[in-house]
Parts: structure tokens; sequence; C-alpha cells
């Protein structure tokens, strides 16, 4: 499979603490940022094994290769003119449906914010770019699933609109 071209263009911009924050689609360069940001809590430590890429990439091209699906990439940039690096993430996914008179759903993944910008309402940020492009696309709803265990996470996404409707549940295959 090939990959799609995506440019590094800006999705977004934000002045935050220490820099500018710059949203952008990911490319397979960070691939090992976005990994040690999902494995950067004590769930994702357990579940994650970046040492093993193989799996990781695979995943990573059949994403990229597939536009019904965007994995974006927070970079910070710092004050001093430094290099550039990954501070967050988060896969999007649209998907159609025969339900809701055949309406579009998009799906928010594995939404990540470094701990150097918590606080600073990237994760807001993010997320409402995240709905204002599945509006675009024509969806009707936006889904996430967040662990039970993952308290602050449910707060700051019912601060955002979220709304806990349903029981999620899953199945280990």
């Amino acid at each position: 499979m090939t990959s799609n071209p995506r440019d590094r263009t800006s999705l977004l911009t934000l002045d935050v603490d220490g820099g500018t924050f710059r949203l952008r689609h990911a490319e397979r360069a960070d691939l090992a940022g976005i990994l040690q940001l999902l494995a950067d809590d004590q769930l994702g430590a357990s579940r994650e094994d970046p040492t093993e890429l193989a799996p990781y990439e695979k995943a990573f091209d059949a994403i990229d290769a597939d536009p019904a699906h965007l994995l974006i990439v927070g970079e910070l940039t710092p004050s001093d003119g430094s290099g550039a690096r990954l501070v967050a993430t988060f896969q999007l996914s649209f998907l159609p449906g025969l339900s809701r008179r055949g309406s579009w759903r998009a799906q928010l993944e594995a939404v990540r914010v470094g701990n150097e910008l918590r606080g600073q309402g990237v994760g807001a940020v993010m997320v409402e770019w995240a709905i204002d492009e599945a509006r675009r696309r024509g969806c009707s709803l936006m889904q996430l699933t967040t662990d039970k265990s993952r308290t602050a996470a449910h707060r700051f996404y019912e601060r955002l609109g979220f709304a806990a409707s349903h029981e999620g549940m899953k199945l280990e295959l």
C-alpha cells in the first residue's frame, strides 16, 4: 500500500507557555514520538511496546493510506527557536452508518497531550479542531471511548459537551 501524500501544513497554531503549538498531519517519522505519548501513562505503559515497531508501522501505513482516517500530531516550537518536538496526538476516523438516517459519525481515539502542555487549553483546541473537521465532513455525531479509570478525562470531555450516554463494551481478541 502506498502512503497518501500529506503535507506538513499547519492545521492550526496556538501560542502557549514556552512557544508555539502547531497541529498537523502525522508522518511516519513521527511514529516514535507518537508511541512515547501513547505509553506515557499507567494504562498505556502496560499496553504499548515501542521496541517492536513493525506492528505500529503497519498500522500507521493503513491509517495514512485511508482518507477516512486521520492521524494528527501536535508539535511545540520553543520561543527560543530551537527545534520543534512532538507533544500531542490523536486519531480521527469517519464511519458511515445506517442508523440515524444513514448518517456518518466521527470516532475520536488516542487523544494525548504531553505533561508540559496540560492545563494550557491544548487538548480542548485539538478536540474542537476534530469536531469542526467532523462537521466539515458531514458527520452528525462524534463518539469516543475513555477508560473508566480516567476520571480526569471524563471531566475534560464533559466540559467540551460530550455526554456519557452509552455504556461501552470491548472484547479482547
